[in-house]
């Protein structure tokens, strides 16, 4: 079958690589037939390398199931899937406790399992999300990067009324402006330096928008808000700098929430540090997409939310590839040359 196989930094091919075959009666082996790049992806091409070399790549996809194991019941053949991309080992202290999230060896496919950038998968029944037939391809494939977000919102516990500041206009921040609207958030305010994100981010449900180039964000911030921080803070962008200004953004008695994943050290500037101490915050960091029972709510939320209109993942999209341009469309994102949001790749299109 066609895949992308990784080999090493800015190292990943488009060649063959052999069908994987349903070994066991839980397995479900399904047809990709969408398969986003996701930020990790382009830290790792661009900077990291892979687990094992000449692996299968990628995690966030959607597609059709074509055989199931013989015990097999959650989902049928033809059915439209997604599915969860983490491996947990069970075993492991968090595990025991259902703190999925917390593996101590936590995986996911494309490190030492295959992955989805190739016509087919195989995945355990418990990893496999049944998807609605008024979902898209393309929307499903998106559902796990929206439950990253999820999964953190849950851990804040946030509130409807509460004032939510989201900091990156990626696809992480986009997605964390629409479900602040949905957990019932009075104001979302996002912060970013692309004017046409922020433009984005106001369509998607965004009350303020601060292009904090050359700003302090928590003056400005300050500005809009009635001279005041917020409840929450999202940290989304995955910036050493963003990073430390997100402390500085949250109120008295606020909590300030990490999803974003820094590519280097964060150095705190004595101004962001001591809003943590003085404003009293509460402070967490946010991993994965999973919960108990596995997969979690955040994976059946989301569909839902997706189904009924109020997450809106198309123009998040703006580049759609056949798999054969996977390599083309990485060397894109290293090279940082063009302006580029989710890129949703199709194994079909040839």
């Amino acid at each position: 079958m066609d895949a992308l196989r990784f080999y090493g930094v800015r190292d990943i091919r488009f060649e063959e690589a052999p069908e994987p075959i349903i070994e066991t009666d839980s397995e479900v082996k399904i047809k990709v037939k969408a398969v986003g790049i996701c930020g990790s992806d382009i830290h790792r091409y661009a900077l990291l390398g892979p687990y094992v070399s000449g692996t299968v790549w990628g995690h966030e996809f959607s597609g059709e199931v074509v055989a199931v194991g013989k015990n097999v019941t959650k989902v049928k053949v033809g059915q439209k899937v997604t599915a969860c991309p983490a491996l947990y080992c069970g075993k492991c202290d968090s595990c025991k406790k259902a703190k999925f999230a917390q593996c101590e060896n936590l995986g996911v496919i494309g490190q030492h399992h295959q992955g989805a950038f190739a016509e087919y998968i195989v995945m355990e029944e418990e990893n496999v999300v049944p998807v609605p037939e008024n979902v898209s391809y393309d929307a499903a494939a998106m559902v796990e990067p929206s439950c990253v977000v999820a999964h953190g919102y849950y851990k804040v516990n946030l509130d409807p009324g509460d004032t939510v500041a989201v900091v990156g206009c990626g696809t992480i921040g986009l997605l964390a402006i629409q479900w602040a609207k949905i957990f019932g958030a009075s104001k979302v305010i996002a912060i970013d330096i692309d004017d046409a994100k922020l433009e984005l981010a106001k369509k998607l449900g965004a009350d303020e928008t601060i292009n904090s180039r050359n700003k302090e964000p928590f003056e400005e911030v300050h500005k809009v808000n009635g001279g005041k921080g917020v409840d929450v803070a999202v940290e989304s962008a995955g910036t050493p700098i963003t990073s430390a200004q997100t402390f500085s953004l949250a109120d008295k008695g606020g909590r300030v929430l990490f999803v974003g994943i820094p590519y280097g050290d964060v150095m705190v500037k004595r101004l962001y540090f001591e809003k943590i101490v003085r404003n009293e915050l509460k402070v967490y960091g946010s991993w994965n997409a999973i919960s108990a029972p596995f997969p979690g709510k955040e994976w059946t939320s989301t569909v839902h939310f997706i189904a009924n209109g109020q997450l809106k993942m198309d123009p998040l999209i703006t580049h759609r590839l056949p798999l054969s341009k996977g390599v083309e469309a990485l060397e894109m994102t290293a090279e940082r040359k063009v302006s580029f949001g989710k890129i949703m790749l199709h194994p079909e299109d040839k």
